[in-house]
């Protein structure tokens, strides 16, 4: 009569088994994964753009301030503001931040202003919160930069070429200020995030948003790095010979007002 057990052999075997189809699926389950949080993070930009888009109607066709931490008279005039340093905890201090924004009135969802990807919530030194930035021509550091920036919807050309969200990696511990790149040129200047399997999601000034996939290795690299290893980062990367299709891409949606304005 054959004992119930199974002898060593078939033990083994049945191991075997399971590790094969768990290097199959896993994969598959991996790829799913990402699928559900690119979806997520699609429509988490298709909410800030249509809030992004309300404002401006509610402020005859005036943007939201693209920066962040600006004030005039101690009022909040950017769509979000900088963490609450009367919070100890950076989290809370972050999440306090984007409550103190322009836009939260018509975002009131904190999960929104982060894809669920975005791992730097748990990851120090970063314990960011917030994964999207405002580019910084959409009334926002260009203001300063370059004197440049467009103020006014009327004024953006072809909104559905022109994004607005991004998802940003800053490797200081938070998204600070807004998004820039050089309009001419072959040098990065900040990174941006690149949690979808070499793709990042984008918002446009239509309120579309839509995912891009990045063909560069110094591009992924350099990005990579400031999720990864932030103490070893440096801005400004200047694009290798026989690359540069990213960076072409993203100054084709930056669009700058034509001349210089007059900054109050």
């Amino acid at each position: 009569m054959r004992k119930t057990a199974f002898t060593l052999v078939e033990l083994l075997i049945v191991i075997a088994i399971i590790a094969v189809l768990m290097s199959i699926l896993m994969p598959a389950l991996r790829l799913a994964k990402d699928q559900a949080y690119s979806t997520i993070c699609l429509n988490n930009l298709k909410v800030l753009g249509t809030a992004w888009y309300l404002y401006q109607e509610d402020y005859d066709g005036k943007l939201v301030g693209g920066h962040i931490g600006g004030k005039v008279g101690g009022r909040v005039v950017d769509w979000v503001d900088k963490p609450d340093g009367s919070i100890s905890d950076p989290i809370e201090s972050k999440k306090q931040g984007i409550r103190n924004g322009l836009l939260w009135p018509y975002v009131k969802e904190i999960e929104i202003y982060r894809c669920p990807a975005d791992l730097r919530k748990i990851k120090a030194p970063h314990f960011a919160f917030r994964s999207y930035s405002i580019s910084g021509n959409m009334c926002g550091e260009e203001r300063k930069r370059s004197k440049r920036d467009l103020r006014n919807y009327i004024e953006i050309k072809t909104p559905a070429l022109k994004y607005v969200f991004l998802e940003e990696c800053d490797p200081r511990g938070w998204n600070v200020g807004s998004w820039i790149v050089n309009k001419t040129g072959n040098k990065w200047i900040d990174p941006f995030a690149i949690f979808h399997n070499k793709r990042s999601c984008l918002g446009f000034a239509d309120t579309h948003a839509e995912k891009h996939q990045w063909v560069d290795k110094s591009t992924m690299d350099w990005c990579e790095q400031a999720l990864w290893e932030p103490s070893k980062f440096k801005f400004n990367l200047t694009v290798p010979a026989g690359e540069g299709e990213d960076l072409r891409f993203m100054q084709k949606g930056y669009q700058l007002w034509p001349t210089s304005r007059n900054y109050p």
